[in-house]
C-alpha cells in the first residue's frame, strides 16, 4: 500500500520501488494502458471503414496511421506513469493520470460506436485539459515523465481539430 511520501523516509521510498517490483509495476502500467485501448475498441467494429466513409478535411491522415501512432503513444503514457510511481508511489498525480485514461478509453465508442461526433469532441476537450493537468502534475515530480506525455498531448490536440472538422462536415 502506498504511503504519503511527504512523511516517508527517502530510503523507505527507495526500498518500495527497488528490486523486481518496479518492473512488475511497469507491466501493470502497460496493462492499464492496454486495457484503456481495448475498452476503446470493445463493441466497435469496422472503424477503418467508418473513418473512410466520413467526409473529412483535406488534411486528415490515412486510417492506417492511427494504429502505429497510438501504439507509440500508449507506450509513452505507460512509461510516464511508471516513472512518476517510482518517484512518489500512487498519489494525486496518478489519479489525474487515471482519469485521462478513462476519457481516452471512451472516445472510440462515442465517435465510432455511437456516432456521437459532437460528444466525442467534448470528450477530447476535457481529455486535453486532463492531459495538461497531468503534465503539470508530472512536471513537479519527474520532468522526463512530463516530457513523455507531450507527444500524446500534441496528438490529442490534432485529434481534437480533426474530430471537430469531421463533426462539422458530417452534421
Amino acid at each position: 500500500m502506498a504511503t504519503d511520501d511527504s512523511t516517508t523516509a527517502p530510503e523507505e521510498r527507495s526500498r518500495r520501488t527497488s528490486g523486481a517490483r518496479p518492473w512488475v509495476v511497469l507491466l501493470g502500467f502497460v496493462a492499464a494502458v492496454a486495457v484503456a485501448a481495448a475498452i476503446g475498441g470493445l463493441g466497435v467494429q469496422n472503424t477503418t471503414e467508418t473513418y473512410q466513409d466520413l467526409q473529412q478535411p483535406s488534411w486528415a491522415p490515412p486510417s492506417w496511421l492511427f494504429g502505429p501512432v497510438w501504439t507509440v503513444l500508449y507506450l509513452l503514457i505507460a512509461l510516464a506513469g511508471w516513472l512518476v510511481w517510482r518517484r512518489v508511489g500512487f498519489g494525486p498525480a496518478l489519479v489525474v493520470y487515471a482519469a485521462q485514461l478513462v476519457l481516452n478509453a471512451i472516445w472510440t465508442p462515442l465517435f465510432f460506436g455511437a456516432g456521437w461526433l459532437g460528444l466525442a469532441f467534448a470528450d477530447l476537450v476535457v481529455l486535453w485539459f486532463l492531459i495538461g493537468t497531468t503534465v503539470v502534475a508530472f512536471w513537479r515530480i519527474s520532468r522526463t515523465a512530463a516530457a513523455l506525455l507531450l507527444p500524446y498531448w500534441a496528438w490529442v490536440t490534432f485529434a481534437g481539430a480533426l474530430n471537430f472538422a469531421v463533426w462539422q462536415l458530417n452534421s
